[in-house]
């Protein structure tokens, strides 16, 4: 019972060293010094850190479609993402899975571009694999 005291206590102290530290009408920030929540987007050379409601990365000198061995996909353009087969999936799953880690985010870039959406099965995958290279 006593270790639960002491436990409340050293609680009510850290906050209330936190309410009196906090200052009036600032907004909650990340560890990135940006507010958590913002819609903001990321400026072009700025990394997205993945908190913001909206996030958009610019691949600087991207205009044109880059193709990664993957020409077969462009079939897909103009396909709504969970209209996918299975054997489709696989298919746009292989290609992710034989780019060079550095190539991954372009890769989903440049088939923005080519107007062909990933399939819904793999976004997560795309996402996970994208933020593993920037690390």
């Amino acid at each position: 019972m006593f270790g639960a005291l002491i436990i409340l206590a050293v609680t009510v102290i850290i906050g209330l060293i936190l309410w009196l530290t906090h200052k009036p009408g600032e907004p909650a920030a990340t560890a990135t010094g940006k507010e958590y929540g913002s819609t903001e987007t990321a400026v072009e050379g700025e990394e997205c850190c993945g908190l913001h409601a909206v996030c958009e990365k610019k691949i600087t000198g991207l205009t044109e479609p880059l193709y990664f061995d993957d020409e077969e996909l462009d079939r897909y353009a103009g396909r709504e993402p969970h209209t996918y087969t299975s054997d489709e999936v696989e298919q746009f799953r292989e290609v992710l899975y034989t780019l060079l880690p550095e190539d991954v985010y372009s890769w989903g870039a440049s088939l923005t571009l080519r107007n062909i959406s990933l399939p819904e099965q793999l976004r997560d995958e795309w996402i996970m694999l994208s933020q593993d290279q920037k690390q």
